[in-house]
């Protein structure tokens, strides 16, 4: 395939992020981000935040500084002070010294939480803020000369209202997302397998710049359904005529991703039960988003989605879920199938969230995938895909 960027449809302003070398934010961005973190470290009392990457996860260090991490790295935020990074490995040291903003890039020698240890002894740290996943026996060690007080809350809410640079991101996340649909009804046939679906789909991306967050694909027939959500991994089985396949796919812009669920036959009309199933969670999709707005109560969005229940089915996914850095608050389910305790909380301008209907069987035999990422408006909501929605069929 060609590596045109206009083949995603995406607008000019995206093409040249897409087209920069290693892209950035602007400093207006970050500083944004730099003054949230200041107004946590002040509510929270702390003369220091440790922004933390450990053995490949925790997404804090590429939003404060705009390196993703890869492996270790222990950044030391104060307002006002250059930030200093102990990073490994020493072969993506030179990398991470070019893609670092505003950052003293240091090789952390294979011991990178002593060298930490050791800075903030020097800046005469006392009570020290950490975001971020962090090993037992490394935190233990920041304890022995630190009150730490952990903030992955803060962070959390940090990432849950976006600016418009990150919706921008997040549109080509959508648009790479939107290709690996489009690649996966293109070419689906009898014969390939799940995993040959998968590399359908992430040829579309990759050669634009874009990595997998995942593509969870169920491949079913519709006469005898033997999965009724798209499974994680993929397995062996063949496409044949007659199947169902229904996906949730994410591909990711750097941090950021899109998140579309489609459904598709293949060879085949969809059987009576697949078709209610499907019209069912299209229903959900357009009640739910119906009453999306900033202001938005929880117990609204569940009675929204009780056309479900009232269709005679229910849900095993999540129906919403906050997205774009983290899954995230709200996390809903519906009457039949809870997520938990609602969240105390309203929907509010900004937010990025996913809406997907996963309608089921009672019996937990067949289901359906349907849904994308939205943007909370004042009034109302924006689509951030381009994705036609629809029943589709190949073959």
């Amino acid at each position: 395939m060609t590596n045109d960027t206009t083949t995603l449809n995406l607008e000019p302003r995206l093409k040249a992020i897409i087209e920069q070398e290693y892209p950035r934010f602007s400093d207006a961005e970050y500083a944004r981000r730099h003054k949230l973190l200041a107004g946590v470290m002040d509510k929270a009392g702390v003369d220091h935040l440790l922004v933390v990457t450990d053995h490949r996860t925790g997404n804090a260090t590429q939003w404060v500084t705009a390196w993703p991490g890869t492996v270790e790295a222990y950044t030391v935020f104060k307002p006002g002070v250059k930030m200093t990074m102990f990073m490994e490995w020493y072969n993506h040291f030179p990398l991470g010294k070019k893609i670092a903003r505003d950052v003293d890039v240091q090789w952390g020698e294979h011991r990178g939480i002593q060298k930490t240890i050791g800075e903030l002894k020097h800046r005469g740290a006392k009570r020290v803020g950490i975001m971020g996943p962090l090993a037992a026996s490394k935190y233990r060690q920041l304890e022995q000369h630190f009150e730490m007080v952990g903030l992955d809350a803060e962070y959390i809410r940090c990432r849950t209202i976006k600016s418009e640079e990150e919706i921008d991101w997040l549109r080509i996340g959508a648009a790479f997302s939107d290709a690996g649909f489009a690649a996966l009804l293109a070419g689906t046939r009898p014969g390939l397998t799940e995993r040959e679906l998968g590399n359908i789909v992430e040829r579309a991306y990759v050669g634009h710049g874009g990595t997998t967050m995942i593509h969870y694909i169920g491949v079913t027939s519709m006469q005898n359904p033997h999965i009724f959500v798209p499974p994680q991994h993929h397995s062996p089985r063949r496409v044949q005529q007659g199947d169902v396949v229904f996906c949730e796919l994410s591909a990711f812009w750097w941090d950021y991703a899109g998140q579309v669920l489609r459904s598709f036959t293949v060879a085949a009309d969809p059987t009576p039960l697949y078709r209610d199933l499907h019209a069912t969670a299209e229903a959900a999709f357009d009640a739910v988003t119906r009453v999306v707005r900033h202001g938005t109560t929880m117990e609204e969005i569940i009675e929204a989605a009780s056309v479900i229940e009232k269709n005679g089915f229910t849900v095993c996914d999540d129906l919403m879920h906050g997205f774009g850095g983290g899954y995230f608050q709200p996390i809903l389910g519906t009457r039949s199938r809870p997520a938990g305790p609602l969240p105390n909380m309203t929907l509010e301008e900004n937010m990025t969230v996913v809406v997907q209907p996963n309608v089921i069987t009672r019996d937990q035999k067949a289901g359906v995938q349907v849904g994308e990422l939205i943007r909370v408006t004042r009034d109302g909501f924006e689509r951030l895909h381009q994705t036609e929605r629809g029943f589709f069929r190949v073959g």
